[in-house]
């Protein structure tokens, strides 16, 4: 006999099946035992009955998540025992057949509850467990349905799935890398990506014009609010596109998703409202602004667009630096601007977020497609150009290998899934995060490393001791 989901028990309504999965629930009434069986996809509820004194009394024994094959036939309830609130809440299996095929220790946390209850901490060091539980399962369904979706959307208007490497070269590009110190190189070190941004460019140098992936970006910034060292971006870039291009794929694949998988939430305004950057700070105080009517309805989506911001701003010490990468173009007004070096403060940048309910969930921007605009860039925030060649060498030569103008955008699918889910923070959309201050602590890491291991890539590490009271190092 072939397995049969809980789920879909009413199916076999008089039929002999196989059942497997967890003990959700064990429930004790005189003659007759009730055993809850939980698999991926629902409960089903499975009766032993006194008469078969060996299969009751194994029945006995079982306790909650251990892990049972059940054989039995599917049978309607009685109409006062039928459970509305299930899918095949009509129907019960009678068993025949049950075979124990692992026990379990008593779970270190409830799973019956949505678990906002118990300490984060608790409840990532046991992560396993806490996945249990079906507020986090349905997170996760969620997060297949709206990835496969976009996934289709984009393959279905031209787009190529290319995947980029996850070890590449540490270049400064705002938030600080996680290195890979090499064994074979020793002294040299990769570093994980902050972003695919140089490698999508590359693909349009290449020819590919419409590339997308759902990608992993690492960074190693100080430890605040609502950051993981690891997240996950849709990132997409278009060859022969305008800003108004880009801005409106993302707008129809945003509407298009959420009206498709979840129908219940409500877009406030389309096509999405636009607001300058110089606007938006002027009547929200905030690049992302919650524009939403009712903020006490969790199914209203207010989406904006931010545009039109500045290209560079002063650091303390006075020199310019760029707002959100270096690779943005200007506005086409103001390239001549950027080329000869003037009004720096006053050149706007071909740039768009895109911000909901107070969250920016993605940025993006038209790039500069000629090595000259690239490296006038760097010039203007204050790289040498033996530091330019060093760090950014790779892509000034490829922009000059017939580079075709090209612009694109990074959308935050955690944030995103979070906002759709009504979840506090996009931990609980992400099967195994850190925790805030970016610590594993199922995993116990980061972890002291062997001398062996930091023999082998030419590494010896330096302790920070704490400066006591007196000040003395």
């Amino acid at each position: 006999m072939e397995r049969v989901l809980a789920a879909d028990i009413g199916k076999s309504e008089g039929k002999e099946i196989v059942l497997m999965g967890w003990v959700n629930i064990r429930r004790d009434h005189g003659k007759i035992i009730f055993i809850d069986l939980r698999d991926r996809s629902g409960i089903a509820q499975c009766v032993f009955v006194a008469k078969d004194a060996e299969l009751y009394g194994k029945a006995a024994t079982l306790r909650p998540e251990w892990v049972i094959r059940l054989v039995g036939t599917v049978a309607r309830r009685p109409d006062s025992m039928v459970n509305p609130d299930l899918g095949n809440g009509a129907w019960e299996i009678k068993a025949s057949s049950l075979e124990i095929l692992n026990e379990a220790a008593t779970p270190p946390i409830a799973i019956d509850t949505d678990g906002y209850e118990i300490g984060e901490e608790h409840r990532l060091k046991y992560r396993y467990v806490d996945l249990k539980r079906e507020r986090l399962q349905k997170n996760l369904a969620l997060r297949h349905e709206v990835i496969a979706f976009m996934r289709d959307y984009l393959g279905e208007r031209d787009f190529t799935e290319v995947e980029t490497p996850i070890i590449s070269k540490s270049t400064p590009e705002g938030a600080r890398d996680y290195l890979v110190p090499s064994r074979i190189y020793p002294g040299k070190s990769f570093a994980l990506p902050q972003s695919p941004q140089q490698y999508k460019q590359l693909l349009m140098v290449a020819g590919l014009e419409r590339y997308f992936q759902f990608a992993r970006c690492f960074r190693d910034e100080d430890t605040r609010g609502d950051r993981q060292p690891e997240f996950t971006q849709l990132d997409l870039e278009m060859s022969f596109v305008a800003q108004e291009d880009v801005m409106n794929l993302i707008e129809n694949l945003y509407i298009a998703t959420v009206e498709t998988l979840m129908p219940e939430k409500k877009i406030q305004e389309k096509p999405f409202p636009r607001l300058s950057y110089e606007e938006a700070m002027e009547k929200y105080g905030s690049d992302k602004p919650d524009l939403r009517n009712d903020k006490n309805d969790p199914d209203l989506l207010a989406f904006a667009w931010i545009i039109d911001f500045p290209f560079f701003e002063q650091t303390d010490g006075g020199k310019w630096t760029f707002t959100h990468n270096p690779f943005s173009a200007p506005k086409p007004e103001h390239h001549g601007e950027l080329m000869a070096g003037e009004n720096i403060g006053g050149i706007v940048a071909a740039q768009y977020d895109l911000a909901l309910n107070g969250y920016e969930v993605g940025g993006g921007g038209i790039r500069n497609h000629t090595s000259a605009a690239l490296k006038k860039v760097f010039e203007i925030i204050g790289y040498s150009a033996a530091q330019i060649g060093e760090n950014f060498g790779h892509m000034l030569n490829a922009l000059d290998m017939g580079a075709p103008p090209h612009g694109g955008i990074a959308m935050g699918i955690d944030r995103l899934l979070a906002i759709l889910a009504n979840e506090p923070n996009i931990r609980e959309v992400i099967a195994f995060p850190k925790t805030g201050d970016a610590r594993d602590l199922m995993m116990d890491a980061p972890s002291a490393l062997a001398k062996s291991q930091l023999d082998e890539v030419g590494l010896a590490l330096i302790k920070n001791h704490e400066t006591n009271k007196e000040g003395k190092g």
